[in-house]
């Protein structure tokens, strides 16, 4: 006679009347071997941001910064670093995007001291030491601006893969520039690990950094 899952009932009685102690013991081997594949295999992580985790390109720079610094990204390791090209002239995406890494420093709490903003511009012509340095203060204290000359401006963006462009104005000093507005996310190791767009909100930032604050260093 056969149950409606096709084993004899006999057989199903058999496993029913499996010993006590075998069952315990079977138990914990499978719960060993479990944990055992749970060590071996890495726990997948997720983001909302777009994972670049094993990028090759924004590896490295050199620039000074609004206190003529020279800085790299070595620099800030044990850090969670974020890379935003901008202008200070920029009338939107700029302000726009360095106010949402304001926020982002405020929701992380203490953790917001284990957050570093780096702000490259893409328009060194007009942007001084001196214009770059009170732009900063207008969002944070520790948010850093690094001003490349115009050559090494050029090679940093290509090591990017930033685009940017001067859109002539009215007067020769009344230009914009169009410009890539995603940010770069690194990790504590100083590699390159997410890419946010322009326009995502402050609580989604932080939750991706709190969840590179909390991997294991490799």
């Amino acid at each position: 006679m056969r149950n409606p899952l096709g084993t004899s009932l006999s057989q199903t009685a058999n496993c029913q009347a499996m010993p006590v102690r075998r069952i315990i013991l079977l138990g914990m081997a499978t719960a060993s071997l479990a944990g055992l594949l749970t060590g071996c295999s890495p726990e997948a992580v997720s983001f909302k941001s777009t994972d670049i985790t094993g990028a090759q390109f924004g590896q490295s720079f050199r620039l000074p910064d609004h206190h003529g610094q020279s800085r790299t990204l070595a620099d800030f390791r044990g850090k969670i670093v974020v890379v935003f090209f901008g202008f200070t002239q920029c009338p939107d995406v700029c302000p726009t995007s360095m106010t949402t890494m304001a926020e982002v420093k405020r929701l992380l709490g203490s953790d917001g001291e284990r957050l570093q903003v780096l702000f490259i511009t893409v328009d060194p012509e007009r942007d001084t030491t001196e214009l770059l340095r009170d732009y900063m203060q207008n969002f944070d204290a520790s948010f850093l601006a690094l001003r490349p000359e115009p050559e090494a401006l050029q090679t940093v963006a290509k090591d990017f893969k930033i685009y940017f462009k001067q859109v002539p104005g009215p007067t020769p000093t009344s230009y914009t520039m169009d410009h890539s507005a995603g940010k770069y996310i690194y990790d504590t190791q100083g590699r390159p690990r997410l890419f946010s767009t322009y326009g995502t909100a402050p609580a989604v930032i932080a939750a991706d950094i709190k969840t590179l604050m909390g991997e294991r260093s490799s």
